[in-house]
């Protein structure tokens, strides 16, 4: 190839690079528009609001603030007894086991009373003998009185045939009481119920021998059931009798009602603690034994409230977080004094707290299921929250929602589009 051949194709190549430099320039150009608007748009996006579910809100509402006294104890029966064996001997039957319900002097079982049986035989020969001996000593008086008349005997054999009547008829009371005696004694061998009741123990089994007072089943009465509660001194002058109660027991859905109805008048040694007695609602579910624990209403009273939930202590300050105009809100508040209070109609008491200061009636503030939260986050309330309606009902957990994104044109239909 020439030089001068050379020289045109490296012209030529020369060009073509300054054309495809410009139109390159010209493709950049053409797509900077398009992402220009594409990440106005995305700043422009509104950011995701937190959508609160119906049991992340309450109302701060003027209600019943009830004050309580928490108090845990045990359950008693009222009634209880343990049957006992009354003579020893050895256990001849016991035809009732634990769970069995009895009646009031039902035979439950039966000791050995051979040997009393035999003392019994006994002492009736004794006294059938003692009975025998003053009929003979009556008719001996009533022959010495006539011979003393007819002055065949002196006055002194006379006396002595009174005496000898009299001791015969001493002798044959005694007799007969030994015979009653012994048969108390048989009749003790009798094991009955002492009340109605459910057999809670069985101590022995039959075959064993047994001495006095040998504890061998005991009954509880489930009709009247009582919590033992501890009190604390300091909490003892605000305790009265009457005063109205609800019990927690593990494995029942509900609280049982309760009322305190005696308050010992002793300390308890050691603890100083003094017992006090609720008497629970009747309930097939109650047994003695099992723990309770009870809320005693000591005060009740009109009050601007919120869920003790509400109220957070993160900062110096106590506050609560307000939903306002659909933003969270942070309000210092003044606290008063604790309690129980419902916040809708038909739900249970929950723990409240009263507001003195920095919260009006009616906002909507935000319990602690949320988590925490910073002010100015946007807030997606449940439905229709306005001021004055009613709580709605207990819903699902909070979830984030986020808005429908705008749709932003891609580069290749500003392309298209130029």
């Amino acid at each position: 190839m020439s030089r001068r051949a050379r020289w045109a194709l490296g012209l030529v190549l020369l060009v073509l690079l300054g054309v495809l430099a410009v139109l390159g320039s010209r493709g950049l150009a053409s797509r900077k528009p398009g992402a220009a608007t594409s990440a106005k748009a995305a700043a422009s996006a509104p950011t995701p609001a937190i959508e609160l579910a119906a049991s992340d809100i309450a109302r701060a509402e003027r209600a019943e603030l009830t004050q309580t006294l928490a108090v845990s104890g045990g359950l008693k029966a009222v009634q209880s007894a343990f049957v006992k064996a009354r003579v020893a001997a050895e256990v001849k039957s016991l035809g009732v086991r634990e769970g069995d319900r009895v009646s009031a002097g039902q035979l439950i079982g039966q000791l050995d009373t051979t040997e009393y049986d035999w003392r019994l035989r006994q002492a009736e020969d004794q006294a059938r003998s003692a009975e025998a001996q003053l009929d003979i000593a009556e008719r001996t008086l009533a022959n010495n009185q006539a011979l003393v008349n007819q002055g065949f005997i002196s006055r002194n054999a006379l006396d002595t045939s009174v005496s000898n009547a009299a001791a015969a008829r001493a002798a044959m009371q005694a007799a007969k009481a030994a015979a009653e005696i012994a048969r108390k004694a048989v009749k003790d061998g009798e094991v009955r119920a002492p009340i109605a009741g459910l057999v809670s123990q069985r101590l022995v089994q039959p075959g064993e021998r047994v001495s006095v007072d040998t504890r061998l089943v005991e009954i509880v009465d489930l009709s009247r059931i009582e919590l033992e509660a501890a009190v604390a001194p300091e909490d003892v002058p605000s305790v009265r009798v009457g005063q109205p109660a609800r019990v927690a027991i593990d494995g029942l859905a509900e609280p049982v009602p309760a009322r305190v109805v005696r308050i010992n008048p002793s300390a308890t040694a050691g603890t100083r603690a003094v017992m006090a007695y609720l008497l629970l609602d009747s309930h097939p579910g109650l047994r003695q034994g099992l723990f309770g624990r009870a809320t005693v209403e000591m005060q009740r009273r009109s009050a601007l409230v919120v869920p003790a939930s509400a109220l957070r202590f993160d900062q110096s300050q106590p506050y609560v977080v307000v939903a306002q105009q659909g933003l969270a809100v942070e309000r210092i508040v003044t606290t008063g004094q604790r309690g129980d209070a419902t916040f809708s109609a038909g739900a249970r008491p929950e723990p409240a707290v009263e507001i003195l200061s920095g919260l009006e009636a009616g906002a909507v503030v935000l319990r602690g299921t949320v988590g925490s939260l910073r002010g100015g986050t946007r807030l997606a309330l449940p439905g229709a929250v306005a001021p004055g309606a009613s709580p709605l009902p207990l819903g699902a957990a909070a979830t984030v929602a986020a808005p429908a994104a705008t749709p932003v044109p891609s580069p290749a239909v500003n392309a298209a589009s130029r």
